[in-house]
C-alpha cells in the first residue's frame, strides 16, 4: 500500500521546508520518520485493494472510507450552498475529523501544509509543537480551551489530513483521543477518482443514502419545530414533535453546523469552530 511507501529523501519539494519546521517546531520529529511511512495498516488507496478488502465495516463518505469508533456518532457539518462540507466522529473524548486533498504525484504536500498551520495556530495565540506519531510529523496545538492534534499522510495524487480536536489536554499523544484517531487513520480507505482538481483542493464529500435521508429528516423537524415554537405568539400553540432520529441506526447524523469552514488554508482555529 501506499501508505506504508517511504519518501524519496532527495525530493528537493520536501527538503525545502525543512528549516521552516526547524523555525515553527518546539520539539524536532525524529528525522528518520516521513509523512508516509506507516504503522500497521493504512490509510489506503481504493485503487489498491479488492473490493472484498473494502467490506461494509466502514462509512463511506465519497472521496474517503473511515471506521466509526466505537460508541461514536457522526456530526454533519454543511457548507453554506446547502452539501455536506465535512463529517465528524464524535466520541467522548473529542472529535476526530479526517478529510482528503487532491496532491502531486510525488509526496510532500503534508510538509507544507502542517508548515502553514503551524503558523495561523501561533497567529490565533496558540501554543504549537511539532512530534512525531506513526506517520511521522504531527501538529500539536493548545489553547487554555481547546486541544487540537493534525495527523498528515501523503499518498498518490492525494493527502489525508486527520484533526483530532477537544477540551484542553484532551490531544496529547498519550490520550485516549489520538489513539482513536490514529486507529481511524489506520484503517481510512482514500477514494482519489480519475478526475482533475488542483492541487490542496479538497476532495468530494458524499453521504450515503441513509445518512443523508437523516440528515433532511432531521432538517424537517427543526424547521416544524421553529414553526411551533412560533405558534403560540400568532395564538396558535402546537406541541412539539421529538427531535430523536429513527431508532436502529447506528451512528445518527448531529444538526448540521452551517458555520463556515475553509479547505487547505485559512485560520487552523476557524477550520475547527474555535
Amino acid at each position: 500500500m501506499f501508505g506504508r511507501r517511504r519518501k524519496n529523501r532527495s525530493d528537493n519539494s520536501v527538503d525545502a521546508t525543512t528549516d521552516e519546521f526547524e523555525r515553527i517546531g518546539a520539539s524536532s520529529p525524529d528525522d528518520d520518520f516521513d509523512d508516509v511511512a506507516s504503522a500497521e495498516g493504512g490509510p489506503y488507496d481504493i485503487d489498491e485493494m479488492d473490493e472484498d478488502e473494502v467490506g461494509g465495516s466502514r462509512l463511506d463518505l465519497g472521496s474517503v472510507l473511515v471506521p466509526i469508533p466505537q460508541g461514536g456518532q457522526i456530526q454533519v457539518e454543511m457548507a453554506p450552498n446547502g452539501n455536506p462540507q465535512a463529517v465528524h466522529l464524535v466520541t467522548q473524548h473529542g472529535r476526530i475529523t479526517v478529510a482528503a486533498y487532491a496532491a502531486p504525484k510525488s509526496p510532500g504536500q503534508w510538509r507544507e501544509v502542517a508548515a502553514e498551520l503551524a503558523e495561523t495556530l501561533r497567529n490565533d495565540n496558540a501554543t504549537v509543537s511539532m512530534e512525531t506519531g506513526p506517520w511521522g510529523r504531527e501538529l500539536h496545538g493548545s489553547t487554555p480551551n481547546a486541544d487540537m492534534r493534525f495527523i498528515g499522510v501523503d499518498g498518490y495524487r492525494w493527502m489525508i489530513r486527520c484533526v483530532a480536536a477537544g477540551p484542553a489536554g484532551a490531544a496529547a499523544a498519550n490520550g485516549p483521543l489520538i489513539a482513536a484517531a490514529h486507529a481511524v487513520l489506520a484503517d481510512t480507505v482514500v477514494r482519489r477518482g480519475k478526475e482533475p482538481h488542483p492541487v490542496r483542493t479538497p476532495l468530494p464529500v458524499v453521504l450515503p443514502q441513509t445518512l443523508a435521508d437523516q440528515l433532511a429528516a432531521a432538517q424537517q423537524q427543526q424547521q416544524q419545530a421553529s414553526r411551533q415554537a412560533a405558534g403560540p405568539q400568532q395564538g396558535q400553540a402546537r406541541p412539539q414533535q421529538s427531535g430523536v432520529p429513527a431508532a436502529g441506526q447506528q451512528a445518527p447524523p448531529a444538526r448540521p453546523q452551517p458555520r463556515p469552514r475553509t479547505g487547505g488554508s485559512g485560520s487552523a482555529m476557524q477550520q475547527l469552530g474555535f
